[in-house]
Formats: structure tokens, sequence, C-alpha cells
């Protein structure tokens, strides 16, 4: 199990508890870094460029910080149907409105991740196509009144109700839809550590 990389001290900028027990599950040790970043793209940026583009974004504001000693991750989660990015919910009947606009559709989610030290940045992005199922209102009510979907990209997170009853299948990385494909994200710092 890779704890860490040559003599480099892992960072993980981000608040993401999906992202964090993604790390630890996966064996990393890390420190938590958070900075409020203005998550702002060029509007003639293609949607399946905005998450790898705003994960190098978090990370130039980090940068300055870095030591020689420390690799940061940072990253980001859209979730896209008819060309179109939904974002986090502002409310119950956005909430609602987007799980309407999922359910019974394939959507995709593209995660962008950067691997960034002070002299270098290694940056991808992971794309997962996800089925749902057509669900009723009274299901989607229920899970929005529940589980209070609003720090969720999409309005959901598929290791939460949702996903165990509504989603029929998914194609490419489940763990990219929950926010940190792990398994790029690792032989990503392999490279790192190798090079």
């Amino acid at each position: 199990m890779m704890h860490s990389i040559k003599n480099y001290k892992l960072i993980l900028a981000s608040a993401s508890p999906r992202r964090q027990q993604l790390m630890k599950d996966a064996g990393f040790t890390f420190e938590v870094w958070l900075k409020n970043v203005e998550e702002k793209y060029p509007q003639e940026l293609h949607w399946e460029n905005v998450p790898e583009y705003l994960s190098k974004v978090k990370a130039s504001a980090f940068r300055e910080e870095l030591k020689a000693d420390e690799v940061l991750i940072t990253a980001d989660t859209v979730v896209c149907i008819h060309d179109r990015i939904l974002g986090k919910p502002a409310d119950r009947k956005e909430a609602i409105s987007m799980l309407q606009e999922l359910s019974g559709n394939r959507h995709l989610v593209v995660t962008g991740v950067s691997v960034t030290t002070r002299t270098e940045q290694l940056s991808f992005s992971s794309r997962t196509d996800v089925f749902f199922k057509r669900l009723s209102n009274e299901e989607i009510e229920f899970y929005v009144d529940t589980y209070k979907p609003f720090d969720k990209a999409g309005a959901y997170g598929i290791q939460e109700w949702i996903g165990y009853i509504g989603i029929e299948r998914i194609e490419g990385s489940f763990y990219n839809v929950m926010g940190l494909p792990i398994q790029k994200l690792y032989e990503t710092l392999r490279k790192l550590q190798f090079q």
C-alpha cells in the first residue's frame, strides 16, 4: 500500500467528506488544506474541460504556499446532461427539478484532478456515464427531504439511497461519480514517484 510518495507529503485541498474518505480508504496519509476559491471558468470552454480547468484554478490558489516536499491534490466534479452542467442545487425546488431531469436518462459525470508540486503539475479528467431509471416524484421528494443533497453536483450522491434504488448501471469509475477517480489518481501519483 502506498501511504506516501518518495519523500513527499500529500495535501488534499478539498472540503468534500467523500473525497477525504476515498483518500483514507485508499490508504493515503494526507493533510487537508482549505481556502475559498472562486470557481469561474471561461464561458467558451467546453463543459467537458471545465472540471480539469477548475482543478488547476484551485491548485493555483495554493501553489505559492507549497514546500519542496509537498504534493497538492485538487479536484472538481461536474454532472452534465444535454450538453449542460448541473451544479449544486440552491434549494429543495432546484434539487427536485434536477433529479426529474436526470430521471430515466443517461448523464455524464466528469472529474478533473490536478496533482501539483512546486515545479510541476499533472492533470487529467475521468468520465463516467450514469444511467438512471425513471424515478417517481415520491422517490425524488423522499430522497431530497431525507438526504438534503444541496452540496452535491446534480443533486445526488451515488453512494446514498438514490444510488441504490435509482441507478441502473454505470460505464466508468464508480469513485469518479463520488468525486475522486481514485485509481487514476493512484497511477498519477506513482508516475510522479518514479519520474
